[in-house]
């Protein structure tokens, strides 16, 4: 795994394995969403087959699927749960861009826009768009 830190309570990760979840349950993690649309994945990593495994270990799941070109501010509601969160999808970027803009006007744009680029993920074209959301 891949996990890549964007807040004390949030990173981000490529695609997950079911033999993942004891790892990222021991790195405190309390729930998991899925931004990877069920068509995108591959037998045994589709999110339904992933969330029967999390909540087994304890913890919770969302099915949160993102598809660029389509984000609805449902997906970015969606986003914002309680505990430390692990969200995936196939690269990471997907999750990162969400969580971007689910935390808008919460913190600063710069913070967050440091936040995205200090865990690999540069995209200060994502600042009107968080601009405009932290303004309602």
């Amino acid at each position: 795994m891949d996990i890549r830190t964007l807040s004390p309570d949030f990173a981000v990760t490529p695609q997950i394995h079911i033999s993942d979840i004891e790892a990222i349950k021991a790195e405190g993690f309390t729930h998991i969403i899925c931004n990877r649309p069920s068509a995108e994945s591959a037998p045994g990593d589709k999110p339904d087959e992933i969330e029967e495994v999390v909540k087994a270990a304890g913890l919770g799941f969302s099915n949160n699927p993102v598809v660029m070109g389509q984000l609805t501010m449902d997906n970015v509601e969606a986003q914002k749960v309680d505990g430390k969160t692990l969200a995936y999808c196939a690269s990471g970027t997907r999750s990162a861009i969400v969580w971007a803009l689910a935390v808008a006007g919460s913190q600063s744009t710069d913070k967050i826009l440091d936040a995205l680029a200090g865990a690999g993920f540069p995209m200060p074209q994502l600042g009107p768009q968080i601009d405009a959301l932290a303004k309602g």
